[in-house]
C-alpha cells in the first residue's frame, strides 16, 4: 500500500465521525419539544396544551429517521459527558446559543418562583404553629368551656339576660346573653351553626374560627370543636351579637335574627344517652288517632317513620315536655286554669281546697283507692263534691270552686280515662232553678275560649304544627237541649238509644256529631238525665221521677263536666244514699251538715285534661296530662 493509501484508510474512520450540522439541529429541536413536554406535565396542564408540542416532535424524528436510516434516541448522560469531552470543533449557530439561553434563563425563573412558594407556605405554616402554640397558652375560659357549676355564688344584673322568645330584628347590633336547651349543631369548615331552644322558641347561634387572643377577642378554632362538641339537650349560655340575616333561619322561631357568638359555655351538660331525638319527637302526626275505645299500652310503646310511641315519651317525659308542642299543650291547661279562676272570682266565688283523705267514699260505689289511716279504713277523694256542698249551702259562702286532684280507681285502659285527674269544680246557691247554674257554666265556657284565643295564640299554633287540629266552633249563648231529645235525634240516625238508658261513649261522640251538623256547635248542655244513672245526691225531676235535674257539658262529642241540681233536704240524702247501697254511717257528717239549715245549690265537676285534650283535638288523654296515672302506670 502506497503511503497516499494508508493515509486515505487512516483518515476513514474520522470523517465517518464527523457529525452532520443538520443532523445536530434536528437533535436539539426534538431535545427542546421533549423538554418542554416534560415541563407542562409537571404543570399539570392539561393534553390539549401540550399536544401540539408532541405532534411536531413525532415528525422531527420521523424526519431524523429519513435522513440517518436510524430511530432517534434521546442521548444519555454518559454519552452527553462524553461528547462536552469531545472535540468542541462544530460550534452551534449562534440562534441555538440563543434558544438555549433563552429556555436556560426561563428555567431559573420557574425554578426561583417555585422556591419563593415554597418559602412562603413554610412561612404560612410557621406563623399559624406559632398561632396554635400562642392560642394553647393563652386563657380562653373567658370565651367558651365549661361553666363553673351554678351555686348561688354571685349575683349580677338579672337584666342582661335576654328571652330568646324576645329576640327580634328591632334588636339588630345589640349584645344579648341567652340560655336554653342545646337543640341541635353542626360544623361547616371554619365555622359552627347552633340552633338554642328555651320554652316554645329557637335561635340560630353563629361563630367563625376567626383570629385574636384571649384578651383582644377572636374565634378559635378550639372554640368551634368545642361549640359541635357539646352534647344535644345540654344547657348553653350564649352571648354574642344579634344580626338580621339575609334570608330567613330555617327551623327557628326567631327566624328574622341570629346571633354572632363570641362566647359559649356549658352550663349543665347532658350525661345520658338520649333515649329518642328531639326532632323525631317534634315530628307532626302522621295520621289522625281516634278519640275514643281502648288504649293498647304495648302497641304505643314504638312508632314508626322517625316518631317516638306514646309509652316511650311517658317513660322520659321529662324529655318529651321540652317539644314545642307539649310545652304548648300545659301551658294551654294553666291558661284555662287561670280562666276559670278569673271569671269565677268575678261573679263573686271564693276559692276553697277540701280534704282528699275521707272516711268512706265521696261519691259511693267501689271504685275508690282504700288506705290505712291509722287503724282505720279511708279512701282517697274521688270529688270534692260533698266538702263544697258543706261550704257553699251549709256554712254559708254560697259560691265556691276549687282546683285539685280527684282519684278514680276505675281499671279502664281508654283514651279519655285516667286514675288521678285534676278536677274543676264550683258549687253555688239558687234562688229558684237549676238554669241559673247553667247560665254561669254557659258564660264560663265561653270566657274561657274567648280567653284562650286572645291569651294563647303562639301556644295554639305550636300545638297545631304537631297535632293538626281544627278550631272549636261555639256560640255566644250556648245551646242547651234536653236528654229526650237527644235521644231522639240519635235514633232518627238509626242509633238504638232508650230514654231511661245511660249513654255509651260512642253515642255520646254520635250525639255531639248530630248536634254539630244540625246547630254548627262543638260545645253544648244537656239535661234532664236519668235519676238511675246520677249520683246519690241528684236532686230528682219534681214532674218526673225516673229523671233528674242534672246535665252534662260536651266539647266535640265527650262529656267535660257532670253536674245537678244538689239534694239539700237530709231524709231525701239518707234515702237516696240507702238506693245506692251507700252505708248512712259513713256519710253522717255530710248529711248532719244539711239538719241545720242548707241553701238550695247546684253546681259542676270538669276534668281538666278532659277539657285540653278536646278543645285541642288530641287523641289521647295522657297527652293532656303532665305526668298521667293509669291502671298501668304510676311512674314517673
Amino acid at each position: 500500500m502506497s503511503a497516499e493509501e494508508s493515509a486515505a484508510a487512516a483518515a476513514a474512520p474520522a470523517a465517518a465521525e464527523e457529525v452532520d450540522p443538520a443532523i445536530v439541529e434536528l437533535t436539539n429541536q426534538i431535545g427542546a419539544l421533549a423538554t418542554s413536554i416534560t415541563e407542562a406535565k409537571k404543570a399539570k396542564q392539561s393534553k390539549d396544551e401540550w399536544d401540539p408540542l408532541l405532534q411536531q416532535m413525532l415528525a422531527l424524528k420521523l424526519q431524523y429517521k429519513q435522513q440517518t436510516g436510524k430511530d432517534y434516541h434521546a442521548p444519555s448522560k454518559k454519552q452527553e459527558s462524553k461528547k462536552s469531552k469531545g472535540d468542541n470543533t462544530q460550534e452551534a449557530s449562534d440562534k441555538n446559543k440563543a434558544k438555549r439561553a433563552k429556555k436556560a434563563e426561563e428555567k431559573r425563573l420557574k425554578e426561583e418562583k417555585k422556591r419563593k412558594q415554597r418559602e412562603e407556605r413554610e412561612r404560612r405554616e410557621r406563623e399559624k404553629l406559632e398561632k396554635l402554640n400562642t392560642a394553647a397558652n393563652e386563657d380562653w375560659s373567658h370565651v367558651f368551656g365549661d361553666a363553673p357549676m351554678i351555686q348561688s355564688a354571685t349575683k349580677t344584673d338579672v337584666g342582661r339576660w335576654t328571652k330568646i322568645g324576645d329576640l327580634n330584628k328591632d334588636m339588630e347590633g345589640k349584645e344579648v346573653l341567652v340560655r336554653g336547651f342545646l337543640h341541635t349543631s353542626r360544623g361547616v369548615g371554619k365555622g359552627a351553626f347552633v340552633l338554642l331552644r328555651s320554652s316554645l322558641y329557637t335561635v340560630q347561634c353563629v361563630a367563625f374560627e376567626s383570629t385574636g387572643d384571649g384578651k383582644s377577642g377572636g374565634i378559635p378554632s378550639a372554640m368551634i370543636k368545642y361549640m359541635t362538641g357539646v352534647p344535644v339537650e345540654s344547657i348553653v349560655d350564649v352571648r354574642g351579637t344579634l344580626t338580621v340575616p339575609e334570608n330567613p333561619v330555617d327551623g327557628a322561631t326567631q327566624s328574622d335574627v341570629e346571633i354572632q357568638v363570641t362566647s359559649y359555655h356549658c352550663v349543665n351538660k347532658a350525661t345520658a344517652a338520649m333515649p329518642f331525638q328531639m326532632e323525631d319527637a317534634c315530628r307532626p302526626d302522621l295520621v289522625k288517632e281516634t278519640d275514643v275505645g281502648a288504649y293498647d299500652h304495648d302497641a304505643n310503646t314504638d312508632a314508626e317513620m322517625g316518631r317516638v310511641g306514646q309509652e316511650r315519651r311517658l317513660d322520659y317525659r321529662w324529655i318529651d315536655l321540652r317539644t314545642p308542642a307539649n310545652q304548648s299543650i300545659f301551658r294551654v291547661q294553666s291558661m284555662i286554669c287561670t280562666l276559670f279562676r278569673e271569671y269565677l272570682l268575678s261573679k263573686d266565688f271564693i276559692e276553697i281546697h277540701t280534704p282528699k283523705l275521707l272516711s268512706g267514699a265521696s261519691e259511693g260505689g267501689a271504685d275508690v283507692f282504700t288506705l290505712d289511716y291509722f287503724g282505720k279504713p279511708a279512701c282517697l277523694s274521688m270529688s270534692p263534691q260533698l266538702h263544697k256542698q258543706m261550704a257553699a249551702a251549709c256554712g254559708g259562702f254560697e259560691r265556691v270552686f276549687e282546683i285539685g286532684p280527684v282519684f278514680r280507681a276505675e281499671n279502664s285502659n281508654t283514651r279519655r280515662h285516667l286514675c288521678e285527674f285534676t278536677g274543676l269544680d264550683l258549687e253555688m246557691a239558687i234562688s229558684e232553678h237549676y238554669d241559673e247554674v247553667l247560665d254561669v257554666l254557659g258564660e264560663l265556657f265561653v270566657y274561657i275560649f274567648d280567653g284562650l284565643k286572645e291569651r294563647s295564640g303562639p301556644e295554639l299554633e305550636r300545638v297545631r304544627e304537631q297535632h293538626g287540629f281544627e278550631d272549636l266552633q261555639y256560640p255566644k249563648k250556648t245551646l242547651k237541649i234536653d236528654y229526650a231529645t237527644g235521644c231522639q235525634m240519635l235514633r232518627e240516625a238509626g242509633v238504638d238509644q232508650g230514654d231511661l238508658d245511660d249513654l255509651s261513649t260512642e253515642n255520646e261522640k254520635k250525639l255531639g256529631d248530630l248536634v254539630k251538623a244540625k246547630y254548627h256547635t262543638d260545645f253544648y248542655i244537656m239535661d234532664k238525665y236519668p235519676l238511675s244513672v246520677r249520683p246519690f245526691y241528684t236532686m230528682p225531676d219534681p214532674e218526673n221521677p225516673k229523671l233528674s235535674n242534672s246535665y252534662d257539658v260536651f266539647i266535640r262529642g265527650q262529656e267535660i263536666l257532670s253536674g245537678a241540681q244538689r239534694v239539700h233536704e237530709p231524709k231525701l240524702i239518707e234515702e237516696r244514699a240507702r238506693e245506692w247501697g251507700i252505708d248512712v254511717e259513713t256519710i253522717a257528717s255530710y248529711v248532719d251538715s244539711f239538719r241545720n239549715g242548707a241553701l238550695p245549690h247546684g253546681g259542676g265537676g270538669i276534668g281538666l285534661e278532659r277539657v285540653v285534650m278536646l278543645y285541642l283535638g288530641l287523641p289521647n288523654i295522657r297527652k293532656s296530662s303532665m305526668f298521667p296515672r293509669d291502671p298501668r302506670r304510676i311512674c314517673p
